[in-house]
């Protein structure tokens, strides 16, 4: 662990902090496959993310030992959706941002390729996505639209002969700097349909700026993207990609993939604020001695452990097919509140100690703000709820 020494105690009970044995709902194989790679990423990811954040720098090395373990085509290799969910909270637990890049390269990259696309699209981008050898950009957010993209979405796509056209302005695109395709979302002049497009970043007119100086996600490199008379071929248009309707089951499932990574930055709270108490002593003996210390290590691991048995309830409905947009979005915003409660709490148990990232902490503080904030901020999360148990629509 960066920052302080290891004197504490050799062997502590749940090591895993896994008190309600989620793991072993799990088949046998996939156990083993799950222990190997929590392995991993927490003796390598973890402890090299560290620098990375501070640099706001992006780990090809690290993302490339990430696709050697499959995390890159989880959404092709037959995992079951509980398997995914605590992959997903893995990564998280070992870092905020990588476990970003590989839900969004999941969910809305391969997902949509997978689902959407033509047969040759397929062939061209998923054995390259499946290992990280390639990476994609989800290309739909724009300056001036976020939670109203579907309605006031400004980037248009104009057919010329054999070939589209693409005009317009992305913000906040994860790996915009760093992808070799975007998925450019624009609208149709000619019917007025939202429709997706894959672009090569390397076609002239395309050009993308790292967004800097972000108090969260500092690794995720997400970038300002131009597309000013972008000429693609025919081809490239997704063919399920008609209407922003045929989007809506994977933004749904992105939704409620942020509640695993919501309940992976719990764990690593509690990871960090148990190892600091049992090690870091005060007026004569460990901080986890304390009756408030101890108070507050359970209130977080409480919080992390309702969170994953939210998300393993989300887990069964994705697998029976009755997931709907209202359980995406009450999971997500219930689990980034309980997030954004769990790092304040570990901030405060780590003192002075807790506002440098050298300790991790102020890290996870920070990267959580982003998990309440993006995939729908929480209170438009909310309003989905409350739109789905009243009927009455609340937006505006």
């Amino acid at each position: 662990m960066p920052g302080h020494s290891h004197d504490g105690p050799a062997e502590i009970p749940y090591p895993d902090a896994d008190l309600l044995h989620i793991v072993r709902l799990l088949p046998p194989r996939e156990q083993a496959r799950y222990a190997e790679i929590r392995n991993y990423l927490q003796s390598a990811v973890r402890p090299a993310s560290i620098g990375y954040w501070n640099r706001e720098e992006f780990p090809r090395d690290v993302v490339a030992g990430m696709g050697a373990r499959g995390l890159g085509e989880l959404q092709l290799d037959g995992s079951s959706a509980l398997f995914k969910g605590l992959m997903y909270v893995e990564v998280a637990r070992a870092d905020v941002s990588l476990s970003a890049l590989a839900g969004i390269h999941n969910e809305l990259i391969v997902g949509t390729i997978h689902h959407l696309g033509s047969d040759e699209q397929k062939r061209r981008w998923l054995p390259g996505l499946r290992t990280f050898a390639q990476l994609g950009a989800f290309a739909l957010t724009e300056p001036g639209h976020g939670s109203d993209i579907s309605r006031g979405l400004e980037t248009t796509a104009r057919r010329d002969g054999s070939e589209w056209v693409l005009n317009g302005t992305k913000r906040w695109i994860g790996s915009g700097t760093v992808a070799d395709v975007a998925l450019v979302w624009a609208r149709d002049t000619a019917d007025g349909h939202l429709k997706c497009f894959l672009v090569e970043t390397d076609r002239p007119g395309y050009s993308a700026a790292r967004i800097e100086h972000k108090i969260g996600l500092r690794i995720m490199q997400n970038a300002d993207i131009r597309l000013e008379d972008v000429r693609i071929p025919a081809a490239n248009l997704l063919p399920g990609a008609s209407s922003f309707a045929s989007a809506s089951a994977l933004l749904r499932d992105s939704r409620a993939w942020v509640g695993w990574q919501a309940a992976g930055i719990q764990f690593a709270a509690f990871d960090v604020a148990r190892s600091y108490t049992l090690n870091r002593r005060q007026f004569g003996r460990e901080l986890a001695g304390f009756q408030l210390v101890q108070q507050q290590l359970a209130d977080i691991l409480g919080n992390a452990a309702a969170s994953l048995a939210l998300m393993v309830q989300l887990a069964r409905l994705q697998e029976d097919g009755l997931l709907e947009m209202a359980q995406a979005a009450m999971a997500k915003a219930t689990t980034t509140r309980l997030a954004r409660a769990s790092v304040a709490m570990g901030r405060s148990l780590l003192g002075g100690n807790g506002i440098t990232s050298d300790h991790e902490m102020a890290k996870l503080f920070a990267d959580a703000e982003i998990l309440y904030t993006y995939e729908g901020s929480y209170e438009i999360n909310s309003l989905l709820v409350g739109r789905a148990v009243t009927g009455i629509q609340a937006f505006t």
